[in-house]
C-alpha cells in the first residue's frame, strides 16, 4: 500500500539560499533582543517578582 510522503519538500530538492538566510537573520535578531532585555534593569526586576510569585 502506498504512503503519502510527511516530508514539505521533495527529497531531491532543498531550500533556496534566501529563504535559509532570512530564517538565520530573524533568528540572530530575535535572540539579540531577548539578550538585549536582560540589560534593563527594570526588566529584570520584574522577571525575578513573577518568578517569586509562583512560589
Amino acid at each position: 500500500m502506498p504512503t503519502a510522503s510527511t516530508s514539505p519538500t521533495p527529497p531531491g530538492r532543498s531550500v533556496p539560499w534566501a529563504w535559509r538566510w532570512l530564517a538565520w537573520t530573524v533568528a540572530v535578531l530575535l535572540c539579540l533582543a531577548v539578550f538585549g532585555m536582560y540589560t534593563v534593569p527594570d526588566f529584570m526586576v520584574m522577571l525575578a517578582d513573577q518568578m517569586w510569585a509562583c512560589f
